[in-house]
Parts: C-alpha cells; structure tokens; sequence
C-alpha cells in the first residue's frame, strides 16, 4: 500500500509513535539496576525481567543473575519478581526461606490481581482470557486456589463448564489483543448474561496504544517489522495485528534477523518495537535500512505517553543515574 509517489525512489520509514518501553517495563528495569546500586552484585531475579533479550542480557552483565524458580537463590539473598507478577505460593516460599523480596511486578498486573482477589473473596467464580503458560497468566490464576477457569478463545467460552452462571466475574490479561479480547468478552457476555467484567479495561494503555499505532501504520506502508523478543506476548499481539490488517509483519529480536527479501519491492516500511524493546534496537534498523536503500524517516505519532509508575520505597532515594538499554522516543 505505499503511494505512488514513492514509486522508483528511496523507501520511506515510518516510525510507529508510541513503540517500545512502557511504564512498567521502565520501572522494572530501573528497580534492577537501582537494587544493585544499593546491595551490590549479585541480584537474583525471577523470570526474565522483562521479556527483551536486550534487557536481559544487559542487565546479567551488571550482575543480576535471572532463575526460573526460587529455590536456585541462596537463602536470605535478594531477589526481584519480574514484571509478569507471581503466585501467591511464590510469595509463600520467598518469606519460608527469608528472601528479601523487591516487587517489580507492573502496577497494572496488581490492579488484577487485586479484583481477582475481591471478587474470589466475594463468592464469585472467575475466568482469567488469556494465554496458558504465559508468565503473568500464571501468576494471575496463582492468586486463589480454585473456581478459576481459563479461556483463550471464543470456542474456549462456548465449550467452558462452570458451576454457577449468576456469581461469575472475569479478568483478561495485559498485553492481548484489544479485538480478539473483545470478541472473547462478547462471547462471555452472550453465554452468561450477568457476568460482572472490571470497572476499567485490564488491557494496559501501553498494549492498546501499540496495537492503534500499528492500525494507523498499516494504511501506509507495505511491510511491518516489529521489534521483540519471540517470547513477548505485546509483540506478538503487534504482529498478527499487522497481519490482519493485510500487511506482511515480521517479528525480529534486532536487526540481524531481517531477511533482505523482506524489502524487494517496498515503497514504504514500517516499525515499531514492543513495550520491553529499547529504542536502540529501533535505530539499528534504522541505520540497517538505510544501507538498503531507505530515505526519510517519518514519525507516526497516535498519542503521546506519559505514564511514569513509583518505585518502591526502599530505592525511591537512590540516584538513577545510569540506565542499562537506552530510554525510549516518547
């Protein structure tokens, strides 16, 4: 879909805007790197941080060592829980092996635990939407410990067994997609008339603001490329998106991974990164692109972000001079 104009000349870039760090994942990584100002190396952190190889990577060369479970952390260590959020059990055992605890887990994945936690405390039974095994889900369903049930699609709602259809609540996921979780609440919706959903969306504005730059992105340009790493589910959501909207969209961990074929006869391109990727990522495209013939860049801009979340108390006084992976375009 790249004008005519452009036909015969450089291709053009447009730069999706918002793309890349969001508040959560700025905080998250800020409490990494101040946690190891303030107690040294090393910092055990649980799960990846946030996923973004980058991120990960620059992060264990500071010192902080990343395990999968708790019990790889050495007694009375400090450990950090990642942006996803965990399960109550995880709380349970860092505090019976006397972990000192710092939470990176993202405000906005807290607002759900919180309502999962009301809601099952008021009798209701509860239907998280969102993907099995993914880190947040299962830190989510860890909240209580029954009448939760699991839905990832319209045909998971219509095969879905409950055991009452007045006292039923529901939750989604922060980083789906906003159409296809839509028309998971409409299927919930018809099949049970009184379910009682959140007073506010639970999709992150971050998520949502991502998945409009990439609609206003796809009226432009041919191809899509969007920043990520292959294990984050925003960017995976950024992609089929693009997808859906008719345009070839390729998801690439950093420039290496573009396939020059990718770019035979593109008039117009367009990037975006996903909110754990950092702008560095996007201007090594940028410049990889430019070896290939790309002219103007253009910022695509949808809404302008500025969301900031509060650290915790114990390292709000410590001097965040120094970031690991360079700080997003906002």
């Amino acid at each position: 879909m790249g004008s005519e104009s452009q036909k015969g000349t450089f291709m053009k870039i447009y730069l999706a805007n918002p793309r890349g760090f969001c508040a959560g994942v700025d905080r998250a990584i800020d409490i990494v790197d101040l946690s190891l100002k303030k107690y040294g190396a090393p910092i055990y952190v649980r799960h990846e941080i946030v996923h973004s190889r980058h991120v990960v990577n620059s992060l264990r060369h500071k010192g902080a060592v990343f395990v999968e479970e708790l019990n790889e952390v050495p007694e009375g260590s400090v450990v950090i829980f990642s942006a996803h959020g965990v399960a109550k059990g995880v709380w349970e055992e860092a505090n019976r092996r006397r972990l000192h605890v710092i939470d990176a887990t993202c405000p906005l994945v807290i607002k759900v635990h919180n309502e999962v936690n009301r809601d099952y405390t008021q009798g209701y039974d509860l239907i998280l939407i969102g993907h099995a095994g993914h880190p947040e889900v299962i830190g989510t369903l860890g909240q209580v410990p029954d009448k939760f049930h699991l839905v990832s699609s319209v045909e998971d709602v219509e095969q879905l067994h409950v055991e009452t259809t007045t006292n039923l609540s529901y939750v989604t996921q922060t980083t789906l997609s906003v159409d296809e979780c839509r028309d998971i609440v409409g299927a919930l919706h018809r099949r049970f008339p009184h379910i009682k959903g959140p007073h506010q969306e639970d999709i992150c504005y971050a998520t949502q603001n991502r998945q409009n730059a990439v609609k206003e992105l796809s009226k432009l340009v041919d191809v899509i490329l969007v920043i990520g790493s292959p294990n984050s589910s925003n960017s995976n959501r950024l992609r089929e998106l693009g997808e859906h909207c008719g345009i070839n969209s390729y998801l690439i961990d950093s420039a290496a991974d573009i396939n020059p074929a990718w770019l035979k006869d593109v008039n117009a391109i367009g990037i975006t990164a996903g909110a754990s990727a950092p702008e560095v990522l996007v201007e090594e495209v940028v410049a990889y692109l430019k070896t290939y013939g790309a002219g103007e860049v253009e910022d695509l801009t949808v809404i302008e972000e500025d969301v900031e979340f509060l650290l915790p108390k114990e390292l709000i006084t410590i001097d965040p001079a120094s970031k690991s992976v360079a700080a997003p375009t906002r």
